[in-house]
């Protein structure tokens, strides 16, 4: 399918959640894939998903009393961006690579391929266990050569593990969780209890004043909180001392927010956590489905707690429906088991071996298309009340990204270096020292998106609100 144009990728978007057509004519989107070496649109898939954000908070803060900005993303731009973690420097030097060295794919004994996350020390150990191998590639390499790639995926998935098998389009269409994954929407919005609307004065930038509690990891998660903070929003990140991190990250995406330690296990942990949320008015979580239900925080338990919360949730695979609804994933993974790999190794004319997408364009664009989703809630709950539970899963942003079309010789493109893209970055102070990074792609005419609390150390602030 021919690309679809960027413009109309945003109006459909737009229209999924029932926001004010006229918005639209205020929207200026430049530049045209290729941006990046792929067969997918996925400079179109960053543009639109960025500018959808933008443009919902925009319209939020004209909601509360502000101006009718204009917004606008440059397409080489969104695209960096989907990518900041790759771009990103602390003083004169890059990180190293954060990839597990048993982490990626291999090829079973039946012919099939499947990859193997192990980046987190508990996926790792439960892995070799699993195996029976050394901590190894080679190792890993050949134990893997025993095994049938789907078997592998099932029991890998019973012990809680990250291994996914790959599969073509055509297989993954065919597969249950990928038919449950298409009759989700890209964006789900539902509402989880009452309450009377929550008035909100103008303030100077559209979400000033806007409280958000974010429990996520990764990418996904942590862009959404990035994206809210750089519009205005209270971002308070919570996590457990507990859970590993990566530090690249952690200091990519903690821009703009607060953090803290609860540990919800210990005794307390939730009675603090509780008492935050009362206080809030987003609470964005990227557990696995059900992780948080167990210590009291489902959506329903949130609409009781905080009558007029918007409940923000992630999944790797949708969490709504399908056999694969609880099952723990990653971006990789999903590109993995949905068809991307394969799709773009036969578009690379190799597909013999899997072939990632150049970007995270599954974390990336979900972390946008929750923020977009958190401030459609933001508007609904103004003019009609009720708590709110906005639901985005990365299988589900990658069906999108497959809607947006193929882009011919897209792969001959070439790939952006620190050269290309230097244009794009900003310097700042941080907890960590001086940052060279991607700065927000998006443009409000009257008030220009930006973090002005600096990236900290997980943990820094003490848990209550500014």
């Amino acid at each position: 399918m021919p690309p679809v144009a960027p413009h109309d990728a945003l109006a459909a978007l737009w229209r999924g959640l029932a926001l004010a057509p006229e918005a639209l004519e205020r929207v200026s989107l430049t530049g045209q894939d290729p941006v990046l070496p792929s067969s997918f649109a996925l400079g179109t898939a960053a543009q639109a998903s960025i500018a959808a954000a933008a443009l919902a908070a925009a319209e939020l803060g004209r909601a509360r009393g502000g101006p009718a900005q204009r917004v606008s993303v440059d397409m080489r731009h969104a695209a960096t961006e989907f990518h900041s973690e790759h771009w990103l420097r602390i003083g004169e030097s890059a990180r190293g690579d954060t990839w597990d060295r048993i982490a990626g794919t291999y090829r079973c004994g039946d012919g099939r391929w499947v990859r193997l996350h192990t980046n987190f020390p508990h996926h790792r150990d439960g892995m070799l266990k699993l195996l029976g191998c050394a901590y190894e590639r080679e190792s890993a390499a050949a134990a893997l050569r025993n095994w049938r790639a789907f078997d592998l995926e099932a029991e890998a998935a019973a012990a809680g593990l990250c291994a996914t098998a790959m599969r073509s389009f055509a297989e993954w269409d065919a597969h249950p969780q990928g038919r449950a994954i298409a009759a989700q929407p890209v964006v789900a919005l539902t509402r989880i209890g009452d309450a009377p609307p929550r008035r909100r004065a103008a303030a100077a930038r559209p979400l000033g004043g806007l409280r958000v509690l974010e429990l996520t990891r990764v990418i996904a998660g942590p862009v959404c909180g990035r994206t809210l903070a750089a519009h205005g929003a209270d971002v308070l990140l919570v996590t457990s001392p507990r859970l590993p991190s990566f530090e690249q990250l952690v200091v990519d995406t903690g821009r703009g927010k607060l953090s803290t330690h609860v540990d919800l296990r210990a005794p307390g942990g939730a009675e603090t956590l509780a008492g935050l949320l009362r206080e809030a008015d987003v609470f964005v979580q990227g557990y696995r489905p059900g992780g948080l239900a167990g210590l009291g925080f489902a959506p329903a338990d949130t609409a009781r707690l905080a009558p007029g919360i918007i409940h923000v949730s992630l999944s790797a695979y949708g969490g709504r429906a399908g056999p694969w609804a609880g099952r723990r994933g990653f971006d990789s993974l999903v590109q993995t088991a949905s068809g991307f790999n394969h799709a773009e190794a036969v578009a690379a004319g190799d597909p013999s071996r899997p072939k990632p997408l150049p970007v995270q364009a599954l974390d990336h664009g979900s972390g946008h298309l929750l923020a977009f989703g958190t401030l459609a809630a933001l508007q609904r709950q103004m003019r009609e009340g009720g708590s709110w539970h906005v639901e985005v899963s990365l299988a589900r942003t990658g069906q999108w990204i497959r809607s947006l079309g193929r882009v011919e010789n897209g792969l001959a493109c070439a790939a952006p270096t620190r050269e290309t893209i230097a244009d794009l970055l900003e310097d700042s102070d941080s907890g960590f020292g001086r940052l060279s990074a991607v700065r927000h792609a998006a443009q409000l005419s009257d008030t220009p998106p930006g973090w002005t609390r600096p990236s900290v150390p997980l943990g820094t602030h003490p848990p209550r609100w500014p």
